[in-house]
């Protein structure tokens, strides 16, 4: 048999079916005609929410203001590692419920097994602290430091002169007078960003950042002074 044949015998069908289906395709096709815009009546759509944020109160940021723009890759820049001031309440601190075993004077060693925290608080925007909130630590190493001011700053009627003033040696850093208290409206002053500078551990928040403290101005006292639940001073 001769195979050339059998494949020319096979090919012409094929490419006459493939002319007469381009030229069947073509002849059906009409010219493109421009659709005119629609003149009916718009969609009634509701306007995209607008989600306003407040960055600062006066020279000082807010809560929201300065963790967004810690978030913000073109703002970061202006925030991050910067020292700084932001204003908000007092809605947690971890002063009140030290351990026992940790109050003591400064010198002397907690107890092996004393599990306890670097002394810290948290500021929100509005008293209840549901908006977000920022951690700040930096003004004592311990609950030692912190006990020593408590002492201190109970028989005191006004803000401590230079000889009366607790201070950290190790961190080189004044105690606050008086010492942070839940419901205080504040000022504080520091150094901010992702992480602290002065935590012994790593202490970071990836969402709100932390604020390495450096100073701290009253706006409105707390309804109760800072005291320890587990050791009566």
């Amino acid at each position: 048999m001769n195979f050339r044949a059998i494949t020319a015998s096979v090919a012409v069908p094929a490419l006459c079916l493939a002319s007469l289906s381009l030229a069947a395709c073509g002849s059906n096709d009409e010219p493109y005609k421009a659709a005119p815009a629609w003149t009916g009546r718009k969609p009634n759509l509701p306007s995209p929410p607008q989600i306003a944020i407040t960055i600062k109160s006066g020279e000082s940021y807010t809560v929201a203001g300065v963790s967004h723009h810690l978030r913000s890759r073109i703002h970061e820049k202006d925030v991050s590692k910067k020292e700084l001031s932001i204003e908000g309440y007092i809605v947690e601190s971890n002063i009140p419920g030290a351990p026992a075993c940790a109050l003591h004077p400064v010198g002397k060693k907690d107890p092996e097994n004393c599990k306890t925290e670097i002394p810290s608080f948290f500021i929100a925007d509005t008293k209840d602290g549901k908006a977000g909130r920022i951690r700040v630590l930096g003004f004592a190493r311990n609950f030692a430091v912190v006990y020593e001011a408590m002492k201190k700053y109970k028989t005191l009627k006004e803000a401590p002169k230079d000889k009366d003033v607790i201070k950290d040696d190790q961190w080189n850093v004044e105690l606050p007078y008086p010492l942070p208290a839940v419901g205080a409206k504040v000022r504080v002053t520091g150094t901010y960003g992702f992480a602290s500078e002065k935590a012994s551990g790593l202490v970071t928040d990836p969402v709100n950042g932390v604020m390495t403290y450096k100073k701290i101005d009253v706006l409105e006292p707390a309804p109760e002074p800072a005291s320890f639940q587990n050791v009566k001073l």
